[in-house]
């Protein structure tokens, strides 16, 4: 299996070849990401010990096939795509449904399970409180962080994302492992490992996905 390292604002992360990277290409294509997005091409860097133990994970690692209607997130494209969701989408927090909405956009990026973001509309926002601190996409831009009662940072939202991602301005994305309950189409997802990067899984995705330890380096 043949491995190329796509370094990020420096940051090296091994990408897989064939559909993926004709997916990411087309992605490319259409999202190119603005300057300020960091370095977007392949060529050899050092390596840490860290993304050493990812690639190494990575080239052992069995690739999951999808069944019939599924999707492999080995398949989506990086950069990542913008993508409309048809489904119904709910958030339960404290016995509450405080979102649903059919109004919803998800992310999709290589290797990861989709975030999904809520229209604030959809979303009781009286049980969220802005929180300190922010962090920076690549691609979003700069996201901020909502709080509720008893939990801190339980989701994140970009004011001003980049071009690409504008439809999902002020759109609300929780973290499904900080929320009692979230569904797409009626289906209850389960959080991304790691407690990192908060991707929604469903019955409908094969992995393996990023987020478990050993795989930072993907």
């Amino acid at each position: 299996m043949q491995l190329l390292l796509q370094v990020h604002a420096g940051l090296a992360v091994p990408q897989r070849l064939g559909s993926a990277a004709r997916l990411r290409a087309q992605a490319t294509a259409r999202d190119k990401p603005s300057p300020s997005a960091g370095i977007n091409r392949y060529l050899p860097v050092r390596l840490t010990k860290q993304h050493r133990a990812g690639l190494a994970y990575a080239s052992s690692m069995q690739r999951e096939k999808p069944g019939p209607g599924q999707e492999s997130v080995w398949d989506y494209p990086r950069p990542p795509a913008l993508q409309p969701v048809p489904e119904r989408i709910t958030v339960e927090l404290g016995g509450k449904v405080i979102a649903d909405t059919t109004g919803a956009y998800r992310v999709l990026e290589t290797s990861h399970p989709p975030t999904y973001y809520i229209p604030p509309k959809d979303v009781d926002m009286q049980q969220l409180k802005p929180s300190n601190g922010s962090s920076y996409c690549e691609w979003k831009g700069s996201a901020s962080y909502y709080d509720a009662p008893g939990k801190p940072k339980i989701a994140w939202y970009y004011a001003q994302p980049s071009s690409s991602f504008k439809p999902i301005a002020n759109y609300v994305c929780f973290y499904p492992s900080k929320i009692d309950k979230a569904t797409v189409g009626g289906e209850t997802v389960k959080a991304q490992p790691g407690d990192f990067y908060g991707g929604w899984i469903t019955s409908k995705l094969v992995g393996p996905f990023k987020g478990s330890p050993g795989t930072l380096g993907w």
